[in-house]
């Protein structure tokens, strides 16, 4: 566990000394890398942090992070259950979606990151973060259901899910948001058997 931690400190300090993205750099508080578990059997990867991830240094920790965490439970899992980071590192100003260039930047150290955690999962969060993982499918008819895909030298299971701020934003998406939510659970279940 020890090494995996001393391989993501890595991933940060690289991000750090090679200047990712000196433009957000510049107005972001924090480097926000991810946080939960790192031996965890779900990563969760939104598009990048909003104002109080930016200023905690930490993912999904705002109102969207409060509806993941409310979902997490409803599924029976919690935070400490799972790891939860974004594709882009920095905030972008004024909470702007990420610019193609920026998640470009940034994917590398991403892919880095699940190569040490290793997931059975990765439930992407929006669009965003979809796009890379399932790039000709729209969210709005693949949401909820698993894909599995080729990661490096072996298949990943993807879970495409809205971005929890969705729901925040229309109440309509919340319940559908929450249905795939649960089908998290029988996936793992599945992919264990």
């Amino acid at each position: 566990m020890a090494d995996k931690q001393k391989e993501l400190d890595k991933v940060r300090r690289v991000i750090l000394d090679n200047n990712i993205c000196p433009e957000l750099a510049a107005t972001a508080t924090n480097l926000v890398m991810g946080d939960g578990n790192i031996n965890a059997d779900i990563v969760f990867i939104g598009e990048a942090p909003g104002k109080n991830e930016d200023e905690q240094g930490l993912p999904f920790v705002g109102a969207a992070g409060k509806f993941l965490n409310e979902m997490l439970a409803q599924a029976g899992m919690v935070r400490g259950d799972v790891f939860i980071t974004n594709i882009v590192k920095y905030r972008p100003p004024e909470n702007r979606d990420p610019l193609p260039e920026e998640k470009k930047a940034f994917w590398p150290y991403l892919l880095k990151q699940l190569q040490i955690i290793e997931p059975k999962v990765v439930i992407t969060l929006g669009r965003h973060s979809m796009e890379y993982f399932l790039p000709d499918m729209k969210i709005s008819l693949v949401h909820g259901q698993a894909k599995r895909i080729q990661f490096g030298d072996h298949k990943i299971v993807i879970v495409p899910l809205y971005h929890p701020a969705a729901a925040l934003y229309n109440g309509s998406m919340r319940q559908t948001l929450i249905d795939d939510f649960l089908l998290v659970p029988a996936i793992i279940k599945k992919l264990s058997d």
